[in-house]
């Protein structure tokens, strides 16, 4: 409640007690440690501590793919959420194929259509666009749009 209302100060201690509660009760390994963990680094990335968010992002993924298996939905969401972080860091290089994986994931799991799958094309196509390769991302959009649009006819 407090990230939501813009405390971001405030809310940093409460999320660190949440991860200290997770990982007494459930373990260090446990999926929904690996959750607190993330909203951890998703709150550091909000403060604009990056380079403090990595790590985190990092073991989030980490747990999720132990956990989960490296193609789970709860996965790929850590990988989107570690690749964003590299964009904003600037590493589009490193970006870019967590991107791709976190689509993939998206992909196989809910179809090419479903709006999570969308947000991973977008994702990635800015990214791609961002790198001087806009045509790419064209092509990248233009091949998902077909599929969303034959998704909405059918329906």
């Amino acid at each position: 409640l407090l990230k939501a209302k813009g405390d971001l100060d405030g809310a940093e201690p409460l999320c660190r007690r949440a991860l200290e509660i997770k990982e007494a009760a459930l373990g260090p390994d446990h999926p929904h440690t690996g959750t607190s963990v993330g909203n951890l680094a998703q709150l550091l990335k909000a403060k604009g501590d990056l380079d403090g968010a990595e790590p985190l992002c990092r073991r989030a993924l980490e747990i999720k793919e132990a956990a989960l298996g490296p193609d789970h939905p709860h996965t790929g969401t850590s990988v989107g959420n570690l690749a964003q972080l590299l964009k904003a860091k600037g590493d589009l290089d490193g970006a870019e194929p967590l991107y791709r994986r976190a689509l993939e994931i998206r992909e196989a799991a809910h179809g090419p259509d479903h709006p999570d799958t969308g947000t991973s094309v977008n994702n990635l196509a800015l990214v791609l666009d961002e790198m001087g390769r806009s045509k790419e991302a064209d092509e990248l959009c233009a091949k998902y749009a077909v599929a969303i649009e034959a998704a909405f006819r059918g329906k």
